[in-house]
């Protein structure tokens, strides 16, 4: 029996993608993809599952776009246009790869378009690409369903308000826009890390950075980022499903050796280009980490230079606090310290700031201030693995143990 689930997650995206090719009208084909998988769900128990799961799919929706825009008032007209391309097509667009990918790559970038506002383009990402429910994107930004669908409708509103064109940009924009698709999907990944609940998000932002890296394989960034993930998810044994663990504390047998090699051959692709963005230092990070058979020996020193030129072209706020930690291990917790201190107006909101500050003062020996800067991390902390975590430590220096 097949998993309508599973073939709708993997159908969804490459379906509404081709049907917004075909008419373009993103809620003509979702409400058409959406009614194909009604009529499966009904169908496919008495009469058996097709050959072609997602290509029945698509066809069943196309058929029923047809029948909507047939008695809409441009209806005959489009209707006699579809049959046109039809027979001139040597095979059905939807049986077509290069079409499938094409038309996928073209919704996200329609999606990422700087005119719809960051927290909708990841938000619609999510829906027609990624194929989760309204549902299922409202768990993974905390807000209510109805407040998602209201997100989701003035987004596509916004794609048709704005004619905002369905098309990949041109060579001439391409580099700033394929920045805000990467960013998106970074994002997407960074949503379901931390909750072993929303991996799924995680697994979707991996799935779709493939298919953009696949899509535009001259794009160093885009391979950065598939690195940073694999190098991630290799890691994700390891840290646990009801907890955290530190990557000093890690199990490293436990780590996936062939995400690794993937991840860490995509590095050295990115490194032999030459000229690395922040998603490929990033990645080029992870991989040394990952390249150490123990905490112990990790290369800091070469860790640190990476954060030197990351910080050079992405100097945040973050990105410097990350260096800090790395710095620690080289010069020593009191250095860190000293570099962590002159973020503090910076980063007073942000936990992962407290709990890198309690755990310097902590192997400096000032346990009373470590254990107040971990109890001020876990109230400052979102993920209930997180907050547990610097709560225990939080208590158990002020415990003495």
């Amino acid at each position: 029996m097949v998993d309508l689930g599973l073939v709708f997650r993997r159908a969804y995206g490459p379906a509404v993608a081709t049907l917004t090719r075909v008419f373009g009208d993103i809620s003509l084909a979702e409400d058409a993809v959406q009614d194909a998988f009604v009529t499966a769900a009904r169908r496919w128990p008495q009469d058996g599952v097709p050959d072609n799961p997602a290509g029945w799919i698509v066809t069943t929706a196309r058929n029923r776009a047809v029948d909507t825009v047939r008695r809409s008032r441009r209806g005959r007209e489009l209707a006699a246009q579809l049959a046109a391309e039809q027979r001139a097509e040597v095979a059905p667009g939807p049986e077509r790869p290069d079409i499938l990918r094409d038309d996928q790559l073209r919704l996200i970038f329609t999606c990422c378009h700087p005119a719809i506002r960051p927290e909708h383009q990841v938000a619609l990402t999510l829906r027609l690409i990624g194929g989760l429910t309204p549902a299922e994107v409202a768990a993974a930004f905390l807000v209510s369903e109805e407040t998602m669908a209201k997100r989701l409708v003035r987004a596509k509103y916004k794609i048709k308000a704005a004619d905002i064109p369905y098309r990949v940009p041109g060579q001439v924009e391409l580099p700033g826009r394929l920045r805000a698709v990467l960013t998106v999907l970074y994002l997407i990944y960074n949503a379901g890390t931390g909750d072993v609940a929303r991996h799924d998000l995680c697994r979707e932002a991996l799935r779709l950075s493939r298919l953009v890296a696949d899509l535009m394989p001259d794009e160093p960034e885009a391979a950065g980022l598939t690195a940073l993930m694999l190098l991630n998810e290799a890691r994700r044994p390891a840290r646990g499903d009801a907890g955290v663990v530190l990557l000093r504390h890690q199990d490293r047998s436990l780590w996936d050796q062939a995400l690794i090699r993937e991840g860490q051959d995509l590095v050295l692709w990115c490194l032999r280009r030459g000229r690395l963005g922040p998603f490929q230092l990033q990645a080029a990070i992870q991989a040394l980490h990952c390249a150490a058979p123990r905490y112990e020996e990790t290369d800091w020193p070469a860790i640190v230079r990476f954060y030197d030129r990351l910080q050079a072209v992405q100097p945040t706020p973050v990105v410097a606090l990350n260096r800090a930690i790395a710095l620690a291990e080289v010069a020593g917790p009191g250095v860190g310290l000293s570099v962590l201190d002159g973020l503090a107006d910076q980063l007073a909101g942000y936990h992962a700031f407290h709990a890198a500050r309690a755990s310097m003062l902590e192997r400096l020996g000032q346990r009373d201030q470590a254990a107040r800067a971990y109890a001020l991390a876990a109230r400052l902390a979102r993920s209930g693995p997180e907050v547990q975590f610097l709560q225990g430590r939080s208590r158990a220096l002020d415990a003495g143990t």
